[in-house]
């Protein structure tokens, strides 16, 4: 949001820098500039209002084409293309991250990226997966101490915010390290079901390691 009482403090030559071509203020800004120069007397040709105008659509196009390029780098290309890599869903591991922990879910995007040849990143995913373990049982009974007010009063939260928190940064390293706008086809869910089976079967036999998971959250 441009503020105007702001620029207004602005000399007529500061102002007028706003109007130049390759300027990297925001077409707001440039908008406002030409208004308070107006304001203030400056008198504008037809040909100098229609190159400011001009100027303020290209900025407005540049802008509106740089969050559609930042919307697709965050959206899922799932397709159906038989031509299309195998890959487990960003879905599904978003959702066996959230609910069985980030073991299994930074297992299943660790396998994508040894897929797609992104062996460094496989290591930090399998890494951040393990790690996160011990942070979140930490925290998670601190919140319950601490927290007397607010957001964390209510039971389950602090299982729930881990619990997005560890997605979150799964949906990050998706987003960083998966090649941008790559087209993948759904891998069978054979061995998610596996894994989550498994997972599921050690929270349950050692509920004193996991009792920060959402899961074990929704089963007191």
């Amino acid at each position: 949001m441009v503020n105007k009482n702001v620029l207004r403090k602005l000399s007529n030559q500061e102002l007028e820098k706003y109007l130049k071509e390759g300027n990297r203020f925001v077409p707001e800004a440039v908008e406002a500039a030409f208004e308070i120069l107006e304001e203030r007397g400056r008198v504008f040709s037809e040909q100098e209002k229609e190159t400011v105008q001009q100027l303020i659509q290209r900025k407005q196009e540049a802008e509106e084409a740089k969050f559609t390029e930042e919307r697709e780098i965050w959206k899922d290309h799932i397709t159906e293309d038989t031509n299309a890599i195998k890959l487990f869903p960003r879905d599904l591991i978003l959702l066996v991250g959230g609910l069985l922990g980030t073991i299994p879910g930074a297992l299943l995007l660790g396998l994508n990226f040894i897929k797609l040849k992104k062996h460094g990143a496989a290591i930090l995913t399998f890494i951040f997966g393990i790690v996160f373990l011990p942070i979140q049982n930490f925290l998670v009974p601190l919140i319950y101490k601490e927290s007397t007010q607010g957001f964390f009063t209510y039971r389950k939260s602090p299982e729930f915010f881990m619990a997005a928190v560890g997605a979150l940064i799964l949906l990050v390293f998706w987003v960083l390290f998966t090649p941008k706008k790559l087209p993948y086809r759904a891998a069978p869910y054979i061995l998610p079901g596996i894994i989550s089976l498994i997972m599921l079967a050690i929270i349950i036999s050692y509920p004193e390691w996991f009792s920060g998971y959402l899961l074990v959250s929704f089963a007191k």
